[in-house]
């Protein structure tokens, strides 16, 4: 019994010794490893008797395996790393040319070059860096029991007008200058494109009685959607007649004339072109806001209108609103509105109204952060675009972009330069036939001269898209010089 004992008390001590050797081997292997990944294994050397762990048995066979096992999980884990280290992003901050502004760019290594860029809508979320940083300032909770009714004011002749929007409307107005608002009705519509439907509603109101329908221009390059605006309801109270250039007026007929002012898509400043009795004159201010033209006084027009989406950026939002003289014209707008959409968001003032409401408080209640002042944050963005932009279509030797002089400007009190929302660019080489075709093929969307009432040598590009976008689509132009 004694002896039993003793052997099994040997038997234990030499499986604990070989379990103790391998574990050992195993470590040196690791740290061996280890070493040689961190650059340090020519400073230690570990001999590793591998001989004779082969010679002890099943455990030892077992240890190999273990031993092999780990070595090529770290060598996995080394390649891992090294690939992965290669693909990560990189942050890099671009610095405006003005030394004022900044523009955060989340830049892959992986290849851009398939990357699809859209310009050819006017997508204003540029300006989305400076409503995050309000945070809360533009925040806005709506309860539940709140602008539950059709009916805002009563009272008011706009009846679904919010009167915080009116009041914030006119306040803006104010600071900045770009407009008369005392003297005007504002009816407000779910955005520039129902406004303008109300208004060719309201101006051809008489068409009835002469049995024509009433002709509605624009001067050519014009908005591209103006035609559209004008012949998708397929009135007979009006139509699109073409470019007001060209427009032969008569003793009998009767005509709209819709003016951009900055235009878009080339960004220069107009007036009328027809100057007569027979005809009624819409002014689209929707880009008079001083990132995008200097400030030359405040507009007193009949008719002007303006959007939330151009003026703050806040395109989803769809309010715009009209200043309008004539209460008749005021009155009919109202009507076509409630039957078209039996008036406008309630939730969608209140928005925009918050909205408003910290732009005037950026210039009336200045914080010591320059980024409270949109207009200058949002000019400076701008600025730097154009810039760099002209900077890559210079390098490259085949396109071409309007000139604007610098002005006095009556809201910064200093000269100030054009920053159009669009970048109207002809292509001067050639060889380009169609501009819109050429740029396609290079993965940029744009919008063809074509649909301008201009040639197909130009394209409308916007300006307003993410940086990134945009940093790609200059660096393409860039690439184009040429050889």
């Amino acid at each position: 019994m004694a002896q039993a004992q003793a052997q099994r008390r040997r038997n234990g001590n030499i499986r604990n010794g070989n379990g103790n050797g391998s574990q050992c081997k195993e470590n040196d292997l690791l740290l061996l490893l280890r070493e040689r990944s961190e650059g340090q294994g020519h400073h230690h050397v570990h001999r590793l008797n591998l001989t004779s762990s082969l010679n002890k048995g099943n455990n030892a066979k077992a240890t190999i395996v273990t031993v092999l096992a780990l070595a090529m999980a770290m060598l996995l884990l080394l390649f891992y790393s090294s690939s992965t280290s290669t693909s990560t992003s990189t942050r890099i901050t671009s610095p405006s040319t003005t030394g004022t502004a900044y523009e955060a760019l989340s830049v892959s290594v992986s290849p851009d070059s398939d990357a699809v860029i859209n310009l050819d809508h006017g997508d204003p979320t540029m300006f989305e860096p400076f409503w995050k940083n309000a945070g809360d300032k533009a925040t806005v909770v709506i309860p539940g029991w709140h602008t539950m009714s059709y009916f805002s004011d009563t009272s008011n002749l706009c009846w679904f007008l919010e009167p915080d929007f009116a009041n914030q409307v006119h306040r803006l107005h104010r600071i900045v200058g770009n407009a008369v608002t005392h003297a005007h009705h504002i009816i407000v519509g779910v955005g520039s494109t129902q406004l303008i439907h109300a208004l060719l509603f309201a101006l051809s109101a008489t068409a009835t009685a002469t049995h024509h329908p009433v002709s509605v221009v624009s001067a050519a390059p014009f908005y591209s959607m103006y035609p559209g605006i004008t012949d998708f309801l397929k009135s007979r109270l009006f139509r699109w007649a073409g470019d007001a250039t060209s427009f032969k007026v008569n003793g009998s007929s009767s005509f709209i004339e819709i003016i951009c002012s900055p235009n878009n898509p080339d960004g220069t400043l107009r007036r009328a072109v027809l100057s007569t009795e027979a005809g009624k004159l819409v002014h689209d201010l929707a880009y008079y806001w001083p990132q995008y033209t200097p400030m030359r006084g405040p507009a007193d027009e009949d008719i002007m209108l303006f959007t939330v989406s151009k003026a703050t950026g806040h395109a989803g939002t769809r309010i715009g609103w009209a200043l309008v003289r004539d209460a008749d014209v005021a009155r009919r707008m109202v009507k076509f509105i409630e039957m078209n959409s039996i008036g406008v968001s309630k939730d969608s003032q209140v928005r925009a109204a918050r909205i408003l409401q910290v732009i005037s408080d950026g210039y009336e209640l200045p914080d010591p952060d320059s980024t409270t002042s949109f207009f200058h944050f949002s000019r400076r963005l701008l600025a730097d675009r154009w810039q760099r932009l002209r900077r890559a279509v210079e390098e490259s030797g085949r396109f071409s972009l309007p000139q604007f002089s610098s002005e006095f400007c009556e809201f910064t009190k200093e000269h100030a330069e054009t920053y159009p929302a669009f970048a109207w660019l002809r292509c001067d080489d050639e060889s380009i036939e169609d501009c819109e075709g050429f740029f396609k093929s290079m993965k940029v969307l744009t919008r063809s001269g074509r649909h301008f009432g201009a040639g197909p040598e130009y394209i409308r590009i916007s300006m307003l898209d993410r940086a990134h976008n945009f940093d790609l689509f200059v660096e393409r132009i860039a690439s184009l010089g040429l050889r």
